[in-house]
């Protein structure tokens, strides 16, 4: 009776551990979403913040660049289609439309020296490169919270808890190749999700 009861007693202990360990893995994988989501928001907020600039851009080269409507306008589309996406593959892709625009706008703005030393033209300029600079440091964040989360899913035994909870690899983001190409004449810092 003693050997049952001891026997009892480990398989009690071993099942409580067990439940303990899981219910861990877990919170620690409920935790390393989470941080993605925040890593995310706090990109979205300095991307909404460049893209409120847009429009006073777009108004400053207006009277200049009288011949370019299908730029300017191509810049507001662009920050249009970013406001109406709701998940971050589609964010990140219309993201990489406005990258495209500013790119054709600030390359037709070297075509007209007038807009170039306007004061208004330089200091919203100035503006959107400090805030491509911040975004850089926050997307590095959410790639480093996004690489943790996926090392993390994916290693035994937390990858059978991640299986059975639903939790999947997020993508990292990525500089788009197009943006590498054209960084002389536009920030460098766009993001895509990793294909």
């Amino acid at each position: 009776m003693n050997g049952t009861l001891v026997v009892g007693s480990l398989l009690g202990i071993g099942l409580v551990l067990l439940i303990a360990y899981v219910v861990g893995v877990y919170n620690l994988l409920v935790r390393l979403s989470n941080n993605i989501d925040k890593a995310w928001s706090n990109i979205d907020v300095i991307l909404k913040q460049q893209h409120d600039e847009l429009p006073k851009l777009v108004e400053v080269c207006n009277s200049y660049m009288v011949h370019e409507r299908e730029t300017l306008e191509a810049v507001i589309k662009a920050r249009n289609a970013y406001g109406a996406s709701r998940d971050i593959n589609d964010k990140a892709k219309a993201e990489n439309q406005v990258a495209g625009a500013l790119g054709q706008l600030f390359a037709v703005a070297e075509q007209y020296p007038d807009l170039k030393a306007n004061q208004e033209f330089l200091a919203v300029q100035q503006r959107i490169s400090v805030l491509e600079s911040t975004i850089a440091d926050r997307r590095e964040f959410y790639n480093e919270s996004v690489n943790l989360y996926n090392i993390a899913i994916q290693q035994i035994p937390a990858v059978w808890v991640a299986q059975q909870t639903s939790y999947t690899a997020r993508p990292l983001l990525t500089v788009a190749a197009s943006d590498r190409k054209a960084a002389p004449l536009v920030f460098a810092n766009r993001m895509r999700p990793a294909a």
